[in-house]
């Protein structure tokens, strides 16, 4: 099935209306983590960074075999990929039979791996690599074939038998789909799939070996690019159970009866949803908008670079999913360019936030473990464009920095603004390394309901001017900075909390130290008001331009009470 009818399938998907007949031949790629209230216990941090390495989907699908595995594995070798941390190689749907044998197992497709998935596992680890392999939370996987969940209408599932083997194979990594997961009466399609993926959690952690987990949960209640009350609730119980979570849509995979097609909209789409969770990811729990496709048909060289360059910020999982022999030489340069990589794998496990964004430029900073602070610049145009970013706009005002230009590998000490001119597509990035300069301030859009900023209405610094829900525009009337005592201010002014009723406006006043100015940001995304012990609030759910802000009693993972915040 082409791949945007497959993403139309998962938006549709749920847990008791897709049959093997509709899914035939439309495997879902994606794999996300999920926990209960109370998680199992896992080796000490498994994937302290974001996972690397290669799947078969996105270019090959089900047409694959042995032989398409092992020879992507030796050119991640051969090429120098796997030296620079791209070492794990998984097996994505379609490797087994639709039935289990008589004793309950997989069984791997003989005619596709004649020697089995134990010696699969056994040459990936001779070569230096780590052994993954796809799996499914239902009844059945995407493609129709067996999966490790209860059969539909109940009964036992086969979570702990499928972990044993994978363990006694070698495997080193599981993707989790989430396809045709039963939901049994009285319970909500939500608590179906948190039971399903922390059977498996209990089952890799008690089957004698480590084994990273990547769960797709998340990506079966997302709707659009801000998300849903589901959609946050499931993100923020899914790093309990696993390691790395997809949330969102498959990207658009290759093909090859029309190499050339354009993939880059999928590309755009996948970073659009990412970049507004950053909370939710730290060292051992990581975001994942789904596979590298740089270099791989669909994507020019300008935008092989800048897939490369926002998922290093986001610190995705750096998951190529190609024919590795056969990628371009800009998308193996962007692939292997080392200061990217250090980027992704940093230590400090921050998601880049977003500091503006006007429909045609985004720029993102991230903070690095070392005080380095990384910067780029996404020209969303089909023209090069002349872009100027202010160190005061990305949190290093009166700042002298050294700026290194991770493309070129050039250095220059900059005490305005970093300058450059991005081709279309493509996306400028830095390491800037601060002079003397006080530590950064967090500074940048707040996002909130429909990916719109809080933005002081008319740019007035007038006591009492209402803070609103608009288009964001990268105006200096929405950039607010965090200078770490609870407020958030924009041209000079603190965000207020008018009164400590429920209703009362947010509006824009001068900063006194007042508690109706100071703000808690909490682990789902609320900001709750000191004074008021109320949350941030879009009036009404709403999402259209003017829409005013207020405090209002917190609800449960709200749509309109989640922000998104500079770092």
């Amino acid at each position: 099935m082409p791949s945007s009818a497959r993403r139309t399938l998962r938006a549709l998907l749920t847990a008791t209306t897709l049959t093997a007949a509709v899914l035939a031949g439309a495997p879902l790629a994606g794999a996300a983590p999920a926990q209960p209230a109370a998680a199992p216990s896992h080796p000490a941090l498994l994937a302290a960074t974001p996972p690397m390495g290669w799947n078969d989907w996105a270019h090959y699908q089900c047409d694959m075999n042995e032989q398409t595995i092992t020879a992507n594995a030796d050119a991640l070798v051969s090429s120098g990929l796997a030296a620079k941390g791209y070492t794990t190689v998984t097996v994505d749907d379609c490797w087994m039979t639709a039935q289990r044998d008589s004793g309950g197992h997989l069984v791997a497709d003989a005619t596709k791996f004649p020697h089995g998935m134990a010696w699969l596992g056994s040459y990936l680890h001779s070569r230096g690599l780590k052994f993954g392999i796809y799996e499914d939370a239902g009844s059945s996987t995407c493609g129709g074939y067996a999966g490790s969940g209860q059969p539909q209408g109940g009964g036992a599932d086969h979570f702990a038998e499928d972990a044993a083997d994978f363990a006694a194979w070698g495997v080193d990594y599981l993707k989790l789909d989430g396809c045709n997961v039963y939901t049994a009466a009285g319970q909500t399609q939500e608590q179906a799939y948190r039971q399903a993926y922390d059977a498996e959690s209990a089952a890799l952690a008690a089957s004698g070996r480590a084994i990273t987990f990547s769960e797709s949960a998340p990506a079966y209640f997302q709707s659009g690019e801000w998300g849903n009350p589901s959609w946050f609730s499931v993100l923020g119980w899914v790093g309990g159970d696993g390691q790395l979570w997809r949330e969102g849509y498959d990207i658009a995979t290759y093909d090859s009866t029309n190499p050339n097609a354009s993939r880059w909209s999928s590309v755009l789409s996948n970073y659009g949803y990412n970049r507004w969770i950053g909370r939710y990811e730290k060292p051992g729990n990581w975001n994942d908008p789904d596979f590298l496709i740089a270099g791989d048909g669909g994507l020019t060289d300008d935008e092989s670079r800048s897939q490369v360059a926002l998922w290093s910020m986001m610190s995705a999982p750096m998951i190529l999913s190609s024919n590795v022999a056969q990628l371009t030489p800009a998308g193996l340069a962007a692939l292997g360019n080392t200061d990217l990589i250090a980027l992704d794998q940093d230590s400090l496990g921050r998601q880049a936030g977003v500091v503006s964004t006007d429909g045609s430029t985004d720029v993102l900073a991230k903070p690095l473990a070392n005080g380095d602070r990384a910067v780029s610049v996404l020209n969303r145009t089909g023209s090069a464009r002349s872009v100027s970013v202010a160190l005061a706009s990305v949190g290093l005002p009166s700042c002298t920095v050294s700026a290194k230009d991770l493309w070129s590998g050039a250095s220059s000490t900059v005490s305005g603004s970093l300058t450059a001119t991005v081709p279309a597509h493509g996306t400028a990035v830095w390491r800037l390394t601060p002079k003397g300069c006080a530590t950064p301030v967090p500074t940048g859009q707040v996002t909130g309901n429909g990916a719109k900023c809080m933005d002081d209405s008319g740019s007035a610094t007038t006591d009492g001017n209402p803070v609103i829900l608009y288009a964001c525009t990268g105006g200096a009337n929405q950039r607010w900075t965090q200078p770490g005592d609870g407020t958030f201010r924009t041209l000079g002014k603190c965000l207020t909390a008018a009164g400590t009723s429920a209703g009362s406006s947010a509006v824009l006043s001068s900063c006194t130290g007042a508690t109706a100015q100071s703000w808690t940001a909490q682990p789902d995304g609320t900001l709750v008001n000191a004074a008021a012990s109320l949350c941030l609030d879009v009036y009404g759910g709403g999402t259209a331009d003017g829409t005013k802000l207020d405090t209002w009693t917190c609800g449960a993972n709200q749509a309109n009470q989640a922000w998104s915040l500079p770092v």
